[in-house]
């Protein structure tokens, strides 16, 4: 008994070192509502969460979690991990898994509103910033001879990862191209490495993927091995009913250049946005703001999209408000 009883006493004593002397790690990141001074205490831990690991959330993510440890000289230790990207996101940094989320505009404006995936629970998160756009790339086979969204009745298609920014908008996609995406094509729910492993084979027809320019796993469909065999489809046509279920929604280009295209393929674009809970203590949320624009040269030798990330537009979250710790260090 007096063996147990040491252990215990270990274990606790070492769970005190960890959190700060009792201190949880979520008690250690809540804010106090004292007046923000971007100082942040040695040995603040967070978790940030990306996307699937051929996307641009996850090449930034990871480079923004080294690049926060080093512009703290290591007071923070950011850890990035892969996950499914936005909704999944922002369920588990409501649920405290993550301190950090990249997501999708639409779904962060969906998740504080309490609507679509969210429908009845408006979630506690804030904005830290906008960030660069992300283009609705849907891939289909060359010879296939699908034009529109509405020719792809039938086909197999990959709509993303379950609970994905890139699901929730390729329903909506479909659904405006007129088709219904529980009955009316073969949905297959693939992260993007599937995806494109299944484009090459044949097992697909068609995928859907929101993102940066350009998108790791579409520039190795697109390399010289498969260039001509798969080519992009305009949604453009699609924008008008789409701003209807979500003004953030805008017109955008891929630009040829990017996948080496014989032209310019026309897309609607979603910006980013970097979240965090509504109650995230105001120093973190500002040094990490700060770590963001700071060491933005850095963040673009990972990952292009991040030349997308603009100061002068990083307060437009609207409907996700900005966390007052972010608003200092945009302001300061």
């Amino acid at each position: 008994m007096r063996r147990v009883a040491i252990v215990v006493a270990v274990a606790a004593v070492s769970a005190g070192f960890v959190t700060g002397c009792g201190e949880s790690r979520e008690e250690a990141l809540t804010d106090s509502g004292a007046p923000v001074t971007c100082e942040v205490k040695q040995g603040t831990k967070l978790g940030i969460a990306t996307g699937n690991a051929t996307g641009v959330f996850a090449a930034l993510g990871n480079a923004f979690a080294d690049q926060v440890t080093l512009a703290t000289d290591g007071r923070v230790t950011a850890t990035a991990a892969e996950t499914m990207a936005s909704v999944q996101n922002i369920q588990q940094l409501v649920a405290g898994k993550y301190q950090v989320a990249f997501a999708q505009t639409d779904t962060a404006a969906d998740a504080v509103l309490g609507i679509g995936t969210f429908d009845g629970e408006k979630q506690p998160v804030q904005a830290l910033a906008r960030l660069y756009p992300s283009y609705t790339e849907v891939v289909v086979r060359a010879d296939s001879g699908i034009t529109s969204l509405s020719e792809l009745r039938g086909k197999r298609v990959s709509t993303g990862s379950p609970k994905s920014g890139t699901e929730m908008l390729a329903r909506r996609l479909l659904r405006a191209g007129g088709l219904n995406p529980d009955s009316d094509i073969a949905v297959n729910r693939l992260d993007l490495g599937k995806a494109v492993a299944g484009m090459k084979d044949g097992s697909l027809d068609a995928l859907f993927f929101t993102g940066g320019l350009p998108t790791p796993g579409l520039t190795e469909l697109f390399s010289s091995s498969y260039k001509d065999k798969f080519r992009f489809v305009d949604t453009s046509e699609l924008l008008p009913g789409m701003r209807i279920l979500n003004p953030v929604y805008e017109l955008g280009v891929i630009p040829a250049a990017v996948y080496g295209l014989p032209e310019d393929v026309p897309s609607i674009v979603v910006p980013n946005v970097l979240l965090v809970r509504d109650n995230l203590d105001a120093d973190v949320a500002c040094v990490l703001t700060k770590a963001l624009f700071d060491r933005k040269p850095q963040l673009e030798q990972a990952a292009a999209a991040a030349k997308g990330i603009v100061r002068d537009s990083a307060r437009e979250t609207n409907p996700v408000p900005l966390h007052r710790g972010a608003q200092h260090a945009l302001e300061n």
